[in-house]
C-alpha cells in the first residue's frame, strides 16, 4: 500500500439538526422491492417475482446468509403493492390475503428472527401510487397498525395528494409514530413532489430521511440526471442532511438491467460520497457475483456509513470528469472521480491532492474497486497529485487516511 506526506486542508459544512428519534445516525441501509419487482402482483405467471410473502422470505434469507446484513444493510421493505384493495371492516389495512396469506406481523417476526429489520411502503393520498389504500383519513390508524406489526421502517409516498396539505400531514404521521413507542425510521416522499419549495428545515423536524428528486429508473440517464440535480442544488441540500436525517438519492439499481459494470461503480460511488441511503432494489437469487462486489465493497460501504455524516460535494467538473469530495472522520476523505464522456477510452486525470489532505501528515490511498473485476487499476502517486484513469461513464474511488490511523 503506497503513502505519502503533504501540507493540505478541506472545509467542512455547517450541519442542520431535527428529529430526535435516535435512528438513522448513518444512512439507511437495505433492500427495497419497487425497482426491480415494480407492481407485480401476478403469482400465477410470476410466482418467484411477484409482490409476495415468498419474496420477501427468500430476500431476507439472502439478505441474512450472503453477507449483505453483516456489511451494514439491515433492513427488508415491503413497498407498493402488498395491501388487500379493501380495508377491513375496524378500517385497519391488511395485506393481500392471497399473496401475503399468513399477513405482515409473522413476515416481520420471519425477518426478525433473521437479525433484519422489516419496512413496509404506505401512502398519505387516497390512495397508493399502484391504486391500493392510502392513509390520508386514517394516519394515527396506519401508525398503530404498523407499529402492531413489529414494523421498523416506514416509507410514505405521497401520491393521489394535493401537495398544500403534504408538510402537515407527514407531520402529523411522524408524531403519531412517535406515539406508538416502537422506533420506526420515517422516509418522507413529500420534498419529491415539492422538489426546492420543500422548507427542509421542517422535513429534518419530521423526517429520518427524503427523497428529493424523481424516481430512479433501470437506467444510466436516469443515475446521471439524478446526480446532476443533486450536484446542481448541492450548496442548499447538503446543510440538511447529517445524523439522522438524509437526501435520499433513490435506490441503488446495481446487478439489475440498466447498467454496466463501470456504471454501477460510479453509482456506488457517488451515494457513498454524498452520505446517500444505501437501499438495493435487486434481485439476490440471480445478481452476478462482481455486481455483488460493489454492493458489498467494504470501503465504499465505509465511506457512505462515516460517522460524521457529512454530505459529500461535487469540486470540480472538466472535459465532463467530475470530481468528488467528501470529509471523513480522523481528517480523513474520500475523493470520486467519475466521467460522463463516452469516448471510448479511459480518461487520464491528475488529482491535486494538496488541495483536499489536511496536515503535515503521511497518509494511506486506497483504491477502492481496484481489481473488483480482476483487473488492477494503477495508480500513480506524485509529490502533490495522483494520477488515475477513469473509464466511459464509470469511476476511480480513492479513500484516503491518515497512517496513524492505520496502526
Amino acid at each position: 500500500m503506497k503513502s505519502l506526506t503533504l501540507l493540505i486542508s478541506f472545509g467542512l459544512i455547517q450541519q442542520v439538526w431535527g428529529l430526535d428519534n435516535g435512528l438513522a445516525l448513518t444512512p439507511p441501509m437495505g433492500w427495497l422491492s419497487w425497482e426491480r419487482f415494480r407492481c407485480l402482483v401476478d403469482c400465477d405467471l410470476y410466482p418467484d417475482e411477484c409482490i409476495s410473502e415468498a419474496l420477501f422470505k427468500r430476500t431476507a434469507d439472502r439478505l441474512a446468509s450472503d453477507g449483505y446484513l453483516e456489511a451494514g444493510y439491515e433492513y427488508i421493505i415491503i413497498d407498493d403493492c402488498w395491501a388487500d384493495k379493501q380495508r377491513d371492516a375496524d378500517n385497519r389495512l391488511r395485506a393481500d390475503p392471497d399473496r401475503f396469506p399468513n399477513g405482515i406481523a409473522p413476515l416481520a417476526e420471519y425477518v426478525h428472527n433473521l437479525g433484519l429489520k422489516m419496512g413496509i411502503y404506505g401512502d398519505y393520498g387516497t390512495l397508493t401510487c399502484g391504486g391500493y389504500p392510502g392513509s390520508i383519513d386514517h394516519l394515527q390508524l396506519d401508525a398503530e397498525t404498523f407499529a402492531e406489526w413489529g414494523i421498523d421502517y416506514l416509507k410514505l409516498d405521497g401520491c393521489y395528494a394535493s401537495t398544500a396539505g403534504m408538510e402537515e400531514g407527514y407531520a402529523k404521521m411522524s408524531r403519531y409514530l412517535n406515539e406508538t413507542g416502537r422506533p420506526i425510521v420515517f422516509s418522507c416522499s413529500f420534498p419529491a413532489y415539492e422538489q426546492l419549495d420543500t422548507n427542509y428545515s421542517r422535513a429534518v423536524d419530521i423526517c429520518n430521511l427524503w427523497r428529493n428528486y424523481d424516481d430512479i429508473d433501470d437506467s444510466w440517464e436516469s443515475v446521471s440526471d439524478i446526480f446532476q440535480w443533486f450536484s446542481d442544488n448541492q450548496d442548499y441540500l447538503r446543510q440538511f442532511a447529517g445524523p439522522g436525517h438524509w437526501n435520499d438519492p433513490d435506490m441503488l439499481i446495481i446487478g439489475n438491467f440498466g447498467l454496466s459494470l463501470e456504471q454501477s461503480k460510479a453509482q456506488m460511488t457517488i451515494w457513498s460520497i454524498m452520505a446517500a441511503p444505501l437501499i438495493m432494489s435487486v434481485d439476490l437469487d440471480t445478481v452476478k457475483p462482481r455486481f455483488k462486489n460493489i454492493l458489498l465493497n467494504r470501503n465504499a460501504i465505509r465511506i457512505n456509513q462515516d460517522p460524521l455524516g457529512i454530505p459529500g460535494e461535487l469540486v470540480s467538473n472538466i472535459s465532463d470528469i467530475l470530481l468528488w469530495r467528501k470529509s471523513l472522520s480522523g481528517n480523513g476523505v474520500a475523493l470520486g472521480v467519475v466521467s460522463t464522456r463516452v469516448d471510448g477510452y479511459p480518461y487520464r486525470y491528475e488529482i491535486p491532492l494538496i488541495d483536499f489532505l489536511d496536515g503535515d501528515r503521511e497518509y494511506h490511498i486506497v483504491d477502492v474497486f481496484a481489481d473488483i473485476d480482476g483487473q488492477k487499476r494503477s495508480v500513480h502517486l506524485g509529490s502533490v497529485n495522483i494520477t488515475v484513469r477513469v473509464p466511459p461513464t464509470g469511476a476511480v474511488l480513492l479513500l484516503i487516511t491518515p497512517v496513524e490511523l492505520m496502526n
